[in-house]
């Protein structure tokens, strides 16, 4: 009596993955029916589909974009999480490590900014320790903000927004505030403005609503002016530096050339800043 050897191949009768020849596969793509092993099967909203079916539908399915070009930001506003995690670690730090150690080495103040400009973005991250709702009107508020403006703006035009508009806080402080007596600062605020005058800029170009914004900003750009240890220079710097930087994005003609122009638009007031700061500092 002989024994066959069983052959490796599958049987014609049976069914195939394309994909796979060696693969015996039972289970159909409810698309084209072809049989799918395993490795080639997608979950689909009924049954499944095969990986080249799946591939089809997502090239032929459009890319949603941003209303101002950028990608839409779906779920949470990630980044606007992620700054306030920051604020919080850091504000932390700054109760951990003894001897003011991240107040002295990153606050930002006027005599600094020649020797060591990366201050003038760094104190937007530091709060006051002596006044805990320093930190909390300020993230609250970057919190009902950023839910707002991450998904209009897409997540990277945000940041930079944001970003620029707290370097804008630190020049408008540098700009408008004597040198002598050296005068710290520290605290999101700049931004938080800047945010303010992202909204007011969003919101004008997409026909809302302006005037609760208005009377906002106002308020709070008058308690600055009534109660001391408030930098107003630093709101009005980082107001006029966000509202800027939305404009640069709301405002470039959509098309193909519509991100490059965003871009430069941004880099152009973050050169702007920079000049500013060296003609600042340089003439003291």
């Amino acid at each position: 009596m002989s024994y066959g050897i069983p052959s490796a191949e599958p049987s014609a009768d049976i069914p195939v993955c394309p994909r796979h020849p060696d693969r015996p596969s039972y289970v159909r793509c409810q698309r084209c029916g072809r049989p799918a092993c395993p490795e080639c099967q997608r979950a689909a909203a009924v049954g499944f589909q095969c990986v080249d079916c799946v591939n089809e539908q997502q090239r032929a399915t459009p890319a949603y974009r941003a209303p101002y070009g950028g990608a839409v930001a779906v779920g949470k506003p990630l980044v606007t999480y992620a700054i306030i995690a920051v604020c919080a670690l850091v504000y932390i730090l700054q109760w951990i490590i003894p001897g003011e150690v991240v107040y002295q080495q990153f606050a930002f103040a006027n005599f600094l900014a020649a020797q060591e400009p990366w201050r003038i973005l760094t104190a937007a991250f530091l709060h006051s320790r002596s006044f805990l709702l320093h930190i909390v009107l300020n993230m609250y508020t970057l919190w009902i903000f950023g839910q707002a403006l991450e998904p209009l703006l897409g997540r990277i035009r945000y940041l930079a927004v944001y970003l620029l508009s707290a370097v804008g806080g630190s020049v408008g402080f540098l700009l408008l505030t004597p040198d002598l007596p050296p005068v710290g600062v520290v605290g999101a605020s700049g931004a938080i403005f800047g945010l303010f005058g992202a909204m007011l800029v969003v919101q004008r170009q997409r026909g809302g609503d302006t005037r609760q914004l208005w009377v906002l900003i106002a308020i709070n750009g008058a308690i600055g002016f009534f109660i001391q240890g408030i930098a107003w220079q630093a709101h009005l710097g980082g107001l006029i530096t966000g509202g800027l930087a939305a404009a640069a994005i709301a405002y470039a003609p959509r098309g193909k050339n519509q991100t490059a122009l965003q871009v430069g638009g941004l880099v152009l007031i973050a050169g702007l800043l920079a000049i500013v700061t060296y003609f600042r500092v340089t003439a003291a």
